[in-house]
C-alpha cells in the first residue's frame, strides 16, 4: 500500500505542466491568490488535443465538492495496518467519526473559515460533513470563474462526440486555508455504471436455472447458492448503496411484491448534494434499482438500505464515511480518478470498520472499464462469474470465470502491491508482484439475471454491478452473527480475505472458480485476476470471517 504523503506527491508529478498551470493562475488572479494541491485541468485540454468550442453560458449552474486537506495521511495509514494486524493490541479498535475527525481531519477552524468565504462570494452551500472534509456546493460558471481566478471552456472530446467543460487554467483562491480540491469543474469524464444487457449466453437457453420469468435468476436464487438455507437474514444491519443518479420506489416495490420476500426494509434515499434522489415516471434507475433489489435479496430482513445519492462520486463516498451508519457498503460506478481525494474517505471508512465494495468492471481489461475506483489499495474490489444452479431456488452447481470480468494490475504506477496480495502471485495468474491486482473476490455478473427498473421488469441483466451488491447483502449476514456475538464489524474485508485465502482449507470457504477466461486472464486455481478468491461459500465462510476476525468473540 502506498503511504498517504504520496496521495498528494503523485498528483504533482508532472512539474513542467503543473508548475506552468499553476502560476498562470496566481497571475491571472493578480499573484496573491492560494493554490490548490492538486490539479483539475485536463491534460486534453493543457496539451490543446482538445480543442477550444465556446465559452459555457455563464448562468450555467455546476455541483461540486470543496475539498480541505486531512491531516497525517502517513499515520492514518499506519492506523489502518495496525487496526488489521491480528498481532496488534489495536486490532479492531475502529474509530468513531469524532475521534477520526479530531486525529486525523481538517481543523474547526479552517472548515468554518472555508465555509465562511465560499458562503460570503455567493456559492450556494447545499452540505456540510460531520469529518469537516468537504463542502457540497452549487454555483454559476461565472460565480467559480471570479472566486477561483479561471476561464471555464467547451471542448471537443478526443474520444466521444461530445463537448466537455473545463477550466483552461488551474484554480486558486484568496483564503489562507490550505484546500486540496474541487471537484466537478470539468465533467471531461462521464461517471458510468458497471451494468450491462445482452443475450448472448455461453451455456445456451436451455441451461437457465433461476426462479423469474423464462429461468433467469432472481436475487433469491443467488442468496441460495451463496448462502444456502442458513438462519441469517441481516437483522439489524444497515447498508449503504452509491448512487449517481435517483431511483425510482415503485421498482423496488414492484419487484418484492412479484417474486418476493415480503419488503420489509426501509429503503432510504439520501441525497448529499441537493440532488433528486428518487424519480417516478420513466427514468434511468438499471443500476440503482438491481443494486437495491440483490442487496436486500442476499440479506431479506435488512433493518434498512441507505440510497446515498449525489451528482459526485465524492460527495456520496465522504457522507458514507462521516455518517457512518451502515456497515457495509457499496458502489458499482466508476467515475474520473481523484485518487488524493478519495483515498483519503477510503482510508477513513477502513478505520471505522466499515467495508466498501466496488465492481472491477465489464469489458475485460481495466483501462476500458474503468479504471477507478476499484485500483484503490484500500477498498475490495469484485469481479465477475458466470453461476449455474441445480434448479429454482436450487443450490450451487458450478462458477467459472466470466468472459467480461475486468481485471489485471493496476495501470497507475503509483498504487503498489499491498503486502497481504504479493504471497498470491505467481505465473499461472500472471499478475504484477510490484502492482495492485484486481480484483479481489467475484460473484455472479453473466446476463442471467432479472430486476425491475425502469416500470419494467425483465431478464438478460449483467455486470458486475450485481457481484459488488450481493457480497454487500453477504456481509451484513456475517455483521449479523458479529453483532450477535458481541463482536465488533467485519471492517476492511481485504487482509482477511487473502488471510483466509491462505489457508489450506480455502476452498471450503470460496467457491474457486476455476475455467473462464476474460482478456488477458483466466481464472485459475487459487487467486486470479478474473474472479480474485472466488464467490462465497456459504456460511463456513461467515464463521471464518468471525473466528479470523475476532477469534475470541463469545
Amino acid at each position: 500500500m502506498r503511504d498517504g504523503l504520496t496521495v498528494f506527491s503523485r498528483r504533482l508529478a508532472d512539474w513542467p505542466r503543473a508548475l506552468l498551470l499553476v502560476l498562470a493562475g496566481a497571475f491571472a488572479s493578480g499573484g496573491h491568490a492560494t493554490a490548490l494541491l492538486t490539479l483539475h485541468v485536463p491534460p486534453s485540454v493543457a496539451d490543446g488535443s482538445a480543442p477550444l468550442v465556446a465559452a459555457p453560458d455563464p448562468a450555467r449552474t455546476l455541483r461540486i465538492a470543496i475539498v480541505l486537506p486531512m491531516r497525517d495521511l502517513a499515520g492514518l495509514d499506519a492506523l489502518i495496518r495496525d487496526i488489521y494486524d491480528p498481532a496488534h493490541p489495536a486490532y479492531r479498535h475502529y474509530l468513531s467519526v469524532a475521534q477520526f475527525t479530531e486525529r486525523f481531519g481538517p481543523s474547526a477552524a479552517d472548515y468554518a473559515a472555508a465555509l465562511q468565504f465560499f458562503g460570503e462570494q455567493g456559492l450556494k452551500i447545499t452540505g456540510t460533513a460531520a469529518n469537516r472534509y468537504m463542502i457540497d456546493a452549487t454555483a454559476s460558471v461565472a460565480t467559480l470563474e471570479r472566486v477561483l481566478h479561471v476561464k471555464f471552456g467547451l471542448y471537443q472530446h478526443p474520444a466521444e462526440s461530445r463537448l466537455f467543460i473545463a477550466p483552461a487554467i488551474e484554480p486558486a483562491v484568496d483564503l489562507n486555508v490550505p484546500l486540496l480540491h474541487v471537484v466537478g469543474l470539468d465533467d471531461f469524464t462521464l461517471p458510468t455504471p458497471r451494468v450491462i444487457h445482452g443475450a448472448e449466453l455461453a451455456a445456451g437457453a436451455g441451461s437457465l436455472t433461476g426462479s423469474a420469468p423464462g429461468g433467469w435468476y432472481l436475487g433469491s436464487d443467488i442468496r441460495a447458492a451463496y448462502y444456502g438455507g442458513g438462519a441469517l437474514t441481516g437483522a439489524g444491519q444497515s447498508l449503504g448503496l452509491m448512487e449517481l443518479g435517483p431511483y425510482d420506489p415503485t421498482d423496488i416495490d414492484d419487484y418484492f411484491a412479484q417474486f418476493g420476500p415480503p419488503l420489509s426494509t426501509a429503503v432510504v434515499p439520501i441525497s448529499t448534494d441537493g440532488s433528486p434522489a428518487t424519480c417516478s415516471g420513466k427514468c434511468n434507475d438499471v443500476e440503482q434499482a438491481l443494486d437495491i433489489e440483490y442487496a436486500i435479496a442476499m440479506a431479506p430482513a435488512l433493518t434498512q438500505v441507505q440510497v446515498y445519492v449525489a451528482a459526485t462520486a465524492d460527495s456520496v463516498l465522504n457522507r458514507m464515511a462521516s455518517d457512518n451508519v451502515s456497515a457495509q457498503l457499496s458502489t458499482s460506478w466508476g467515475w474520473k480518478q481523484e485518487a488524493a481525494t478519495d483515498d483519503p474517505i477510503f482510508m477513513e471508512m477502513a478505520v471505522q470498520g466499515q467495508t466498501l465494495l466496488t465492481a472491477s468492471g465489464d469489458y475485460s481489461t481495466l483501462i476500458k472499464s474503468g479504471p477507478w475506483p476499484e485500483e484503490s489499495a484500500y477498498i475490495t474490489g469484485v469481479g465477475g462469474t458466470d453461476l449455474r444452479t441445480t434448479g429454482p431456488g436450487g443450490a450451487w452447481a458450478g462458477e467459472i470465470g466470466w468472459k467480461d470480468s475486468a481485471g489485471g494490475p493496476s495501470v497507475d504506477p503509483e498504487i503498489t502491491i499491498p503486502a497481504y496480495q504479493l504471497p498470491f502471485i505467481n505465473a499461472a495468474n500472471q499478475g504484477s508482484p510490484t502492482l495492485r491486482n484486481v480484483p479481489d473476490i467475484g460473484g455472479d455478473a453473466d446476463t442471467l439475471n432479472y430486476i425491475c427498473a425502469e416500470q419494467k421488469c425483465s431478464g438478460q441483466w449483467g455486470g458486475t454491478s450485481f457481484a459488488s451488491p450481493i457480497w454487500a447483502g453477504f456481509l451484513a449476514l456475517a455483521n449479523q452473527q458479529a453483532a450477535e456475538r458481541g463482536a465488533p464489524r467485519i471492517g476492511f474485508l481485504n487482509p482477511l480475505v487473502y488471510a483466509l485465502g491462505g489457508q489450506k482449507n480455502y476452498q471450503a470457504l470460496f467457491h474457486d472458480t476455476i475455467g473462464g477466461t476474460s482478456g488477458l486472464y483466466t481464472a485459475v486455481k487459487g487467486y486470479d485476476l478474473v474472479t480474485g478468491f472466488g464467490s462465497p461459500h456459504g456460511p463456513a465462510l461467515i464463521d471464518a470471517v468471525l473466528q479470523s476476525a475476532v477469534p475470541d468473540a463469545p
